[in-house]
Protein backbone atom coordinates (compact mmCIF):
# COMPACT_ATOMS: atom_id res chain seq x y z
CA UNK A 1 0.00 0.00 0.00
CA UNK A 2 2.84 2.44 0.79
CA UNK A 3 4.29 1.92 -2.70
CA UNK A 4 0.89 2.60 -4.26
CA UNK A 5 0.46 5.82 -2.28
CA UNK A 6 3.91 7.05 -3.32
CA UNK A 7 3.07 6.29 -6.96
CA UNK A 8 -0.21 8.16 -6.70
CA UNK A 9 1.50 11.17 -5.14
CA UNK A 10 3.85 11.32 -8.09
CA UNK A 11 1.26 10.94 -10.84
CA UNK A 12 -1.18 13.34 -9.20
CA UNK A 13 1.10 16.37 -9.16
CA UNK A 14 -0.08 18.93 -11.71
CA UNK A 15 1.95 19.27 -14.88
CA UNK A 16 4.21 22.29 -15.19
CA UNK A 17 2.92 25.30 -17.10
CA UNK A 18 2.95 24.66 -20.81
CA UNK A 19 4.45 26.88 -23.46
CA UNK A 20 1.92 28.84 -25.53
CA UNK A 21 0.66 26.83 -28.49
CA UNK A 22 -1.63 27.53 -31.42
CA UNK A 23 -5.27 27.22 -30.26
CA UNK A 24 -7.18 24.15 -31.35
CA UNK A 25 -9.71 24.80 -34.14
CA UNK A 26 -13.33 25.59 -33.31
CA UNK A 27 -15.50 23.38 -35.50
CA UNK A 28 -19.05 23.85 -36.74
CA UNK A 29 -21.65 23.45 -33.96
CA UNK A 30 -23.20 20.06 -33.30
CA UNK A 31 -26.69 19.79 -34.78
CA UNK A 32 -29.50 18.75 -32.41
CA UNK A 33 -31.69 16.13 -34.10
CA UNK A 34 -33.87 14.79 -31.25
CA UNK A 35 -34.87 15.75 -27.74
CA UNK A 36 -36.43 13.83 -24.83
CA UNK A 37 -37.33 14.74 -21.26
CA UNK A 38 -36.26 12.46 -18.42
CA UNK A 39 -36.82 13.06 -14.71
CA UNK A 40 -33.38 11.62 -13.84
CA UNK A 41 -31.40 13.74 -16.31
CA UNK A 42 -29.30 15.54 -13.71
CA UNK A 43 -25.79 14.13 -14.12
CA UNK A 44 -25.51 12.34 -17.45
CA UNK A 45 -26.85 9.85 -19.95
CA UNK A 46 -25.83 6.43 -21.28
CA UNK A 47 -27.16 4.76 -24.42
CA UNK A 48 -27.25 1.44 -26.25
CA UNK A 49 -28.96 0.25 -29.44
CA UNK A 50 -32.50 0.29 -28.01
CA UNK A 51 -32.53 2.36 -24.82
CA UNK A 52 -31.10 5.39 -23.11
CA UNK A 53 -30.38 5.71 -19.40
CA UNK A 54 -30.81 9.01 -17.57
CA UNK A 55 -28.51 9.37 -14.56
CA UNK A 56 -29.04 11.28 -11.33
CA UNK A 57 -27.08 11.14 -8.07
CA UNK A 58 -28.88 8.05 -6.78
CA UNK A 59 -31.39 7.31 -9.54
CA UNK A 60 -31.35 5.75 -13.01
CA UNK A 61 -34.19 5.76 -15.52
CA UNK A 62 -34.24 3.40 -18.52
CA UNK A 63 -36.11 4.75 -21.56
CA UNK A 64 -37.15 3.40 -24.95
CA UNK A 65 -35.21 5.24 -27.66
CA UNK A 66 -38.13 5.15 -30.11
CA UNK A 67 -40.86 6.48 -27.85
CA UNK A 68 -39.06 8.17 -24.95
CA UNK A 69 -41.18 6.12 -22.54
CA UNK A 70 -39.58 5.03 -19.28
CA UNK A 71 -39.51 1.23 -19.03
CA UNK A 72 -37.54 0.71 -15.80
CA UNK A 73 -36.22 2.71 -12.86
CA UNK A 74 -33.80 2.30 -9.97
CA UNK A 75 -33.33 4.40 -6.86
CA UNK A 76 -30.68 3.81 -4.21
CA UNK A 77 -30.15 4.95 -0.65
CA UNK A 78 -28.59 8.42 -0.72
CA UNK A 79 -26.24 7.40 2.09
CA UNK A 80 -24.76 4.69 -0.15
CA UNK A 81 -25.06 6.50 -3.48
CA UNK A 82 -24.49 10.21 -2.77
CA UNK A 83 -23.12 11.13 -6.20
CA UNK A 84 -23.21 9.00 -9.32
CA UNK A 85 -21.83 11.26 -12.02
CA UNK A 86 -22.01 9.13 -15.18
CA UNK A 87 -22.59 5.66 -16.59
CA UNK A 88 -21.59 3.79 -19.73
CA UNK A 89 -23.05 0.67 -21.33
CA UNK A 90 -20.44 -2.10 -21.29
CA UNK A 91 -21.91 -5.24 -22.85
CA UNK A 92 -24.90 -6.18 -20.68
CA UNK A 93 -23.76 -3.99 -17.81
CA UNK A 94 -24.16 -0.34 -16.94
CA UNK A 95 -20.85 0.79 -15.42
CA UNK A 96 -21.18 3.95 -13.34
CA UNK A 97 -18.64 6.37 -11.90
CA UNK A 98 -19.52 7.36 -8.34
CA UNK A 99 -17.94 9.41 -5.57
CA UNK A 100 -18.67 11.05 -2.24
CA UNK A 101 -18.55 14.57 -3.75
CA UNK A 102 -18.63 17.18 -2.24
CA UNK A 103 -17.32 15.47 0.91
CA UNK A 104 -13.61 15.13 1.69
CA UNK A 105 -11.35 13.29 1.72
CA UNK A 106 -12.42 12.37 -1.79
CA UNK A 107 -13.42 8.75 -2.31
CA UNK A 108 -14.64 6.95 -5.42
CA UNK A 109 -16.32 3.73 -6.46
CA UNK A 110 -17.49 1.94 -9.60
CA UNK A 111 -21.13 0.85 -9.38
CA UNK A 112 -22.32 -1.82 -11.81
CA UNK A 113 -25.92 -2.52 -12.85
CA UNK A 114 -27.68 -5.00 -15.11
CA UNK A 115 -28.97 -3.13 -18.16
CA UNK A 116 -32.01 -5.39 -18.55
CA UNK A 117 -33.41 -4.94 -15.04
CA UNK A 118 -31.35 -2.04 -13.58
CA UNK A 119 -30.57 -4.34 -10.66
CA UNK A 120 -27.44 -3.26 -8.80
CA UNK A 121 -24.92 -6.09 -9.24
CA UNK A 122 -21.75 -5.05 -7.44
CA UNK A 123 -19.70 -2.17 -6.11
CA UNK A 124 -15.94 -1.68 -6.47
CA UNK A 125 -14.45 0.73 -3.93
CA UNK A 126 -11.33 2.26 -5.45
CA UNK A 127 -8.07 3.03 -3.63
CA UNK A 128 -7.51 6.67 -2.58
CA UNK A 129 -6.80 8.03 -6.04
CA UNK A 130 -6.27 11.81 -6.27
CA UNK A 131 -9.70 13.27 -7.08
CA UNK A 132 -13.33 12.30 -7.55
CA UNK A 133 -14.19 9.76 -10.23
CA UNK A 134 -16.46 11.42 -12.81
CA UNK A 135 -16.39 8.91 -15.68
CA UNK A 136 -14.87 5.54 -16.51
CA UNK A 137 -14.85 3.56 -19.76
CA UNK A 138 -13.26 0.34 -20.91
CA UNK A 139 -10.91 0.53 -23.90
CA UNK A 140 -9.46 -2.81 -24.93
CA UNK A 141 -8.58 -4.68 -21.74
CA UNK A 142 -7.91 -1.53 -19.71
CA UNK A 143 -10.06 1.20 -18.20
CA UNK A 144 -9.72 4.93 -18.69
CA UNK A 145 -10.93 6.95 -15.71
CA UNK A 146 -11.21 10.67 -14.97
CA UNK A 147 -10.44 11.96 -11.49
CA UNK A 148 -11.75 15.50 -11.17
CA UNK A 149 -10.37 18.12 -8.82
CA UNK A 150 -11.89 21.44 -7.81
CA UNK A 151 -11.05 24.45 -5.65
CA UNK A 152 -11.85 24.02 -1.97
CA UNK A 153 -14.83 26.38 -2.31
CA UNK A 154 -16.41 23.95 -4.81
CA UNK A 155 -15.90 20.73 -2.86
CA UNK A 156 -12.21 20.16 -3.59
CA UNK A 157 -9.49 19.20 -1.16
CA UNK A 158 -7.37 21.97 0.40
CA UNK A 159 -4.45 23.08 -1.74
CA UNK A 160 -5.86 21.76 -5.01
CA UNK A 161 -7.77 23.17 -7.95
CA UNK A 162 -8.73 21.89 -11.38
CA UNK A 163 -5.09 21.71 -12.51
CA UNK A 164 -4.91 18.45 -10.54
CA UNK A 165 -7.57 16.84 -12.76
CA UNK A 166 -6.17 13.53 -13.95
CA UNK A 167 -6.93 11.07 -16.75
CA UNK A 168 -5.72 7.66 -15.61
CA UNK A 169 -5.35 4.36 -17.46
CA UNK A 170 -6.07 1.41 -15.18
CA UNK A 171 -5.64 -2.30 -15.70
CA UNK A 172 -8.43 -4.89 -15.38
CA UNK A 173 -8.05 -4.82 -11.58
CA UNK A 174 -8.29 -0.98 -11.56
CA UNK A 175 -4.60 -0.54 -10.76
CA UNK A 176 -2.90 2.59 -12.20
CA UNK A 177 -0.75 2.25 -15.32
CA UNK A 178 -0.43 5.75 -16.81
CA UNK A 179 -1.81 9.23 -16.26
CA UNK A 180 -2.15 12.57 -18.08
CA UNK A 181 -3.19 16.13 -17.27
CA UNK A 182 -5.13 18.64 -19.37
CA UNK A 183 -3.55 21.55 -21.24
CA UNK A 184 -4.06 25.04 -19.87
CA UNK A 185 -6.47 26.00 -22.66
CA UNK A 186 -8.99 23.32 -21.64
CA UNK A 187 -8.48 23.88 -17.90
CA UNK A 188 -9.39 27.54 -18.46
CA UNK A 189 -12.65 26.44 -20.12
CA UNK A 190 -13.38 24.00 -17.28
CA UNK A 191 -12.68 26.62 -14.58
CA UNK A 192 -13.51 26.71 -11.79
CA UNK A 193 -14.80 23.14 -12.15
CA UNK A 194 -13.33 20.08 -13.87
CA UNK A 195 -14.01 17.32 -16.40
CA UNK A 196 -17.49 15.85 -16.04
CA UNK A 197 -17.93 13.63 -19.11
CA UNK A 198 -15.67 11.62 -21.38
CA UNK A 199 -15.76 8.86 -23.97
CA UNK A 200 -13.59 7.54 -26.77
CA UNK A 201 -14.79 8.26 -30.29
CA UNK A 202 -14.66 5.79 -33.15
CA UNK A 203 -11.96 8.00 -34.68
CA UNK A 204 -9.52 7.18 -31.88
CA UNK A 205 -9.85 10.58 -30.20
CA UNK A 206 -11.00 11.07 -26.64
CA UNK A 207 -13.92 13.50 -26.27
CA UNK A 208 -14.54 15.30 -22.97
CA UNK A 209 -16.84 17.91 -21.48
CA UNK A 210 -16.66 20.17 -18.47
CA UNK A 211 -19.40 20.86 -15.94
CA UNK A 212 -20.84 24.03 -17.46
CA UNK A 213 -19.84 25.23 -20.92
CA UNK A 214 -21.76 23.94 -23.99
CA UNK A 215 -18.58 22.56 -25.55
CA UNK A 216 -17.10 19.19 -26.47
CA UNK A 217 -13.28 18.93 -26.52
CA UNK A 218 -11.47 16.40 -28.69
CA UNK A 219 -8.08 15.39 -27.27
CA UNK A 220 -5.48 12.74 -27.97
CA UNK A 221 -2.84 11.08 -25.88
CA UNK A 222 0.51 12.85 -26.37
CA UNK A 223 3.37 11.37 -28.34
CA UNK A 224 5.56 12.21 -25.35
CA UNK A 225 5.11 13.79 -21.97
CA UNK A 226 2.12 13.97 -19.66
CA UNK A 227 -0.20 16.64 -21.13
CA UNK A 228 -3.11 15.73 -23.40
CA UNK A 229 -3.17 17.33 -26.85
CA UNK A 230 -6.18 19.56 -27.57
CA UNK A 231 -7.27 18.71 -31.13
CA UNK A 232 -10.56 20.59 -31.60
CA UNK A 233 -13.58 22.12 -29.88
CA UNK A 234 -17.18 21.44 -30.95
CA UNK A 235 -19.99 23.72 -29.69
CA UNK A 236 -22.87 21.70 -28.18
CA UNK A 237 -26.57 22.50 -27.75
CA UNK A 238 -26.32 21.49 -24.06
CA UNK A 239 -24.21 22.59 -21.11
CA UNK A 240 -21.39 20.26 -20.06
CA UNK A 241 -22.08 17.21 -17.87
CA UNK A 242 -21.66 13.55 -18.80
CA UNK A 243 -22.58 12.32 -22.28
CA UNK A 244 -22.52 9.13 -24.36
CA UNK A 245 -21.80 8.10 -27.93
CA UNK A 246 -24.52 6.05 -29.60
CA UNK A 247 -22.39 3.27 -31.09
CA UNK A 248 -25.28 2.19 -33.35
CA UNK A 249 -25.38 5.54 -35.22
CA UNK A 250 -22.22 7.22 -36.61
CA UNK A 251 -21.24 10.49 -34.88
CA UNK A 252 -24.40 10.50 -32.74
CA UNK A 253 -23.87 11.95 -29.27
CA UNK A 254 -26.37 12.04 -26.40
CA UNK A 255 -26.05 14.77 -23.76
CA UNK A 256 -28.22 16.42 -21.11
CA UNK A 257 -29.50 19.88 -20.24
CA UNK A 258 -29.88 19.58 -16.50
CA UNK A 259 -31.84 22.82 -16.07
CA UNK A 260 -34.72 21.44 -18.15
CA UNK A 261 -34.03 17.70 -17.61
CA UNK A 262 -33.77 17.29 -21.37
CA UNK A 263 -31.74 14.66 -23.19
CA UNK A 264 -30.56 15.85 -26.58
CA UNK A 265 -29.29 13.78 -29.49
CA UNK A 266 -26.76 15.62 -31.68
CA UNK A 267 -24.85 14.97 -34.87
CA UNK A 268 -21.16 15.70 -34.23
CA UNK A 269 -19.01 16.93 -37.13
CA UNK A 270 -16.02 14.86 -38.14
CA UNK A 271 -12.77 16.00 -36.53
CA UNK A 272 -9.84 15.96 -38.94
Amino acid sequence: MRGLLVLLALIAAPAPAQDAAAPAPLLAPAKAIARWTAEEARQGVAVDADHFYAISNNRIGKYDKRTGKRVAAWEGDKRLYPHMNSCVVDGKELVCAASNHPNIPMASAVEIFDTATLRHERSIALPPYPGSLTWIERRGRDWFAMFANYPESRGGEPGRDNRWTLLMRLDEQFRPLQSWHFPDAILARFAPMSCSGGSWGDDGLLYVTGHDRPELYAVRLPEAGTVLEHVATVPLPTDGQAFAWDRSVPRSLWSIERRTKDIVVSAIPVVR
